[in-house]
């Protein structure tokens, strides 16, 4: 087992290296100026290279570039060029909003997909499957900005149950907090849920076919048993590794809903800094997007071991 993580473990350091020089690099390409967009078109050019050089910005790439690693490394992320605050205030502040938003729309994801892929399965070419199905077809063709929209235009406007959008914060009133952050989860985990309810269904259906099935029924299981306790654990390889993946995705593709809600969290930040030109909180940001990536990734590739223990000896 050791043998193992540590294999994968350097494997997460590798791909964290190369996706930082990625994006490093990527972003240096871009054209424009962070200094001529703080001070203005009609500043003068000896005012924007002074500024330039209070930046930074004149230093050789691959300088900024291993000052970056360093500051990484050390958890100093620098400051912002348009707000002049701490690049890890700004985004502890708006990963408040995220990651609590991301975990919700998981959470609702896994409890819908789960329980239609293994209904589905349970009555397969019947009525309950196909119906379940067309659901789940029709959830994948959904845009989740325009699904956004219908729920507002329900639940905010004709209902007036929740707030059209907004985020009060944690700290005054929990309780709005989390109920403003609902609609945009169920947005989020419509299309996820409807994709994790097809890949649960087809892998509860082959597993269903296995010897030990039959054995569990001869032993005097229920069939609600056998599908929950024997069927589902061995059909969850194909399933974790789709729930680790749109976990990732949900992180990192919040930013059209959270404008749709104007939630202030991380995607909308990385919105507003490409705005702005503000490449020290974009380059950032997407860092700490693809190394949640890459740790979910991480952290599915150690669960294949606890589900399938033949997986870290290299027998499955």
């Amino acid at each position: 087992m050791s043998v193992f993580l540590l294999k994968r473990f350097l494997t997460l350091l590798a791909t964290l290296a190369g996706a930082s020089a990625l994006i490093f690099w990527v972003l240096e390409v871009l054209p424009g100026n962070a200094a001529q967009m703080q001070m203005g078109p009609d500043a003068s050019a000896q005012a924007v290279q002074a500024l330039t050089a209070q930046l930074g910005l004149d230093r050789p790439s691959l300088e900024r570039y291993l000052h970056w690693i360093a500051g990484l490394l050390h958890g100093e992320l620098g400051l912002s060029y348009a707000y002049s605050t701490p690049v890890a205030e700004l985004v502890w502040e708006r990963l408040q909003v995220t990651v609590p938003l991301a975990l919700m729309a998981m959470a609702l994801t896994t409890v819908i997909a789960l329980s239609a892929g293994v209904y589905a399965a349970a009555r397969h070419n019947r009525l309950g499957d196909v119906g379940a199905m067309t659901l789940a077809q029709i959830g994948m063709a959904i845009p989740n900005f325009w699904f956004a929209i219908l729920l507002i235009l329900l639940f905010s406007v004709q209902l007036q149950w929740f707030h059209a959008g907004g985020f009060s914060g944690w700290s005054e009133d929990p309780w709005e907090a989390a109920k403003s952050l609902l609609l945009p989860a169920i947005s989020l985990a419509v299309v996820q849920a409807a994709i994790l309810a097809r890949i649960t269904r087809s892998a509860v259906l082959e597993v269903l076919h296995e010897d030990f099935v039959r054995t569990a029924r001869a032993k005097g299981l229920t069939r609600r048993a056998t599908l929950w306790r024997h069927v589902l654990r061995n059909a969850l390889i194909p399933v974790v590794t789709v729930m680790g993946l749109q976990f990732a995705n949900l992180l990192a593709g919040t930013i059209v809903v959270e404008n749709v809600f104007y939630l202030p969290g991380l995607g909308r930040l990385i919105f507003q800094s490409i705005s702005n030109r503000d490449l020290i909180v974009v380059r950032n940001c997407v860092m700490l997007l693809a190394a949640m990536v890459v740790l979910v990734n991480f952290v599915v590739d150690v669960l294949y071991a606890v589900i399938d223990p033949r997986i870290k000896t290299g027998h499955g």
